[in-house]
């Protein structure tokens, strides 16, 4: 068994044990394998060990990544920011995107999305607890865009995605988690034909088992699976 496998195995237990202290069903919640900055073989690996959704902040490298692995069955999740000139490359390259926060990247994908794939799926991302270097739309304005981006044709809205600021202890990492699903709940109400939003993703590595507890559908974890950082490169959700 290889070290990412081993690795696999470790993080599905903490959301396994996650799940149960707060009796939640343990696959309500989904593995998102962040695998920026590691090469095709790492996520061969990984799929091998029965991963097959993983998530990428680099664009570019993202697309050669993809590209070197179209003979396997994964599910791309572009969990960076993206440029006006990098739409094209996520349109027709990834399933997912979680990082919408303004209509003219939303309509730039919609209408760059190739008619023979079926929609991009995409969540908005909300600045839930007002950090001033993080991306994603002011809570307060979350609903109207929600609303904006649901009428594109070629994305389907799915939910909503959070990066909150760093804190180092549970009861601390649970104060914006729990602000983001309320933010989720009130949006889930008000959308219209909102059975498809479904996705709630927040949680990393460090803060895993409080975004279960505060209800998350998806995390995304890069350093418990694959490692440390990579020299030179922003550290790994």
């Amino acid at each position: 068994m290889t070290t990412i496998s081993n690795n696999l195995q470790g993080v599905r237990a903490r959301i396994a044990t996650a799940c149960a202290q707060v009796s939640r069903p343990v696959d309500s919640v989904t593995l998102l394998a962040v695998s920026k900055t590691w090469g095709p073989e790492a996520v061969r690996e990984a799929f091998a060990a029965g991963q097959a959704r993983f998530g990428e902040n680099y664009i570019q490298e993202a697309v050669d990544k993809i590209t070197a692995l179209r003979d396997l069955p994964l599910e791309w999740h572009c969990i960076g920011p993206i440029q006006s000139n990098k739409s094209r490359l996520v349109a027709e390259h990834f399933d997912w995107v979680h990082t919408i926060d303004r209509l003219k990247i939303a309509q730039r994908l919609s209408d760059q999305r190739p008619a023979h794939l079926p929609p991009l799926q995409v969540c908005l991302q909300a600045n839930v607890d007002g950090g001033l270097t993080k991306s994603g739309i002011h809570p307060d304005e979350a609903l109207a865009l929600a609303a904006q981006v649901a009428e594109l044709p070629r994305l389907c809205l799915r939910g909503l995605m959070v990066i909150p600021e760093p804190v180092s202890d549970y009861e601390g990492q649970l104060v914006a988690l729990r602000q983001a699903k309320a933010l989720f709940d009130a949006m889930a109400a008000s959308l219209p034909g909102a059975a498809q939003f479904d996705t709630l993703s927040m949680g990393m590595t460090a803060d895993l088992e409080a975004a279960v507890a505060a209800g998350s559908s998806m995390v995304r974890v890069g350093t418990a699976i694959f490692g440390g950082r990579v020299a030179g490169i922003a550290e790994i959700p």
